[in-house]
């Protein structure tokens, strides 16, 4: 690594970032000129490697403007030898005031693709050289206009009668179904979608729905437009045969206000979650992988 130059971009450098072609091309990402000019991606938390003026590794950190929180790797990529990234990495987390999350994003099903686990082997290796450590793994799943299963009529589906039986509902649901966005709602707003939806989503109760059996409670979602794509950003569970049909009532509101494409995420652990998604309609299209520093698994 005698010929190696690591150091961070300068103001102006955006092209020296794109000039290694994307290994990944299949991947929805914002593109890094389109992340500086919004003021996410900044220069001097953006590091390559060079080897013979040719950038042989890359790595990007976000932070959105008004976050709370510390900027996480968003975009690391890498046609070097790992030993390169991890040097890359240490050398900007030193410059950084230390190691961050990095969320590795993935094409759907990446452990079955060779093609895929030629190009993220490197970097995943990387990051575990320069002493992160994985912590878990999200799906990423899209329904695109695929028709509805029939439900059954047993669940009536209404608003919220307020903000408190939403804070009633949420503190009774111990691990929610699906939660999108929630490193978002962490690194930008410091709050957990889990515990707290109302402290990201906003007070207005208009878009939730509660499941509602026999006249009890049984589930509760929230669909939504107003982010960057319909999606739905909180479903949490009472009683587990719900599951289906909360689904059903949560993409039927959003394309009946127009949505074509509707964004859930779900833990990839959550196998019957993932089942029921997939009978609703929705397609894997990204998995994202968290790391984190060795020091927190302690």
């Amino acid at each position: 690594m005698t010929d190696l130059v690591i150091r961070p971009l300068v103001a102006g450098e955006e092209e020296l970032f794109d000039s290694m072609p994307d290994p990944l091309p299949q991947l929805r990402k914002i593109a890094y000129a389109d992340g500086i000019a919004a003021g996410g991606y900044r220069p001097e938390n953006t590091w390559v490697a060079l080897r013979g003026g040719q950038v042989v590794g890359r790595a990007a950190w976000l932070l959105p403007p008004g976050a709370v929180g510390a900027p996480w790797l968003d975009r690391f990529d890498l046609v070097a030898e790992p030993e390169v990234g991890a040097a890359l990495l240490r050398a900007a987390h030193e410059a950084l005031g230390g190691p961050g999350v990095y969320y590795a994003a993935l094409p759907a099903h990446w452990r079955r693709r060779p093609e895929v686990l030629a190009v993220v082997s490197g970097p995943m290796e990387a990051a575990r050289l320069a002493g992160l450590v994985e912590r878990g793994e999200r799906l990423r799943c899209s329904w695109t206009g695929t028709p509805l299963p029939t439900t059954s009529g047993r669940y009536m589906f209404r608003r919220p009668l307020d903000k408190a039986e939403i804070n009633t509902l949420v503190a009774r649901i111990a691990e929610p179904d699906v939660l999108t966005g929630v490193e978002t709602a962490q690194g930008v707003g410091g709050v957990d979608l889990a515990t707290d939806p109302l402290a990201w989503l906003g007070d207005s109760t208009e878009q939730w729905r509660v499941g509602v059996a026999d006249g009890e409670p049984v589930g509760l979602v929230r669909p939504t437009g107003d982010a960057c794509f319909p999606l739905i950003a909180y479903l949490g569970l009472l009683d587990d045969a719900v599951r289906g049909e909360l689904l059903v009532e949560a993409v039927r509101l959003l394309a009946e206000d127009g949505a074509r494409e509707v964004i859930a995420d779900v833990d990839a652990h959550r196998v019957a979650v993932l089942a029921e998604l997939e009978r609703t309609g929705f397609r894997q299209v990204r998995s994202r992988v968290t790391f984190t520093p060795a020091a927190e698994q302690e």
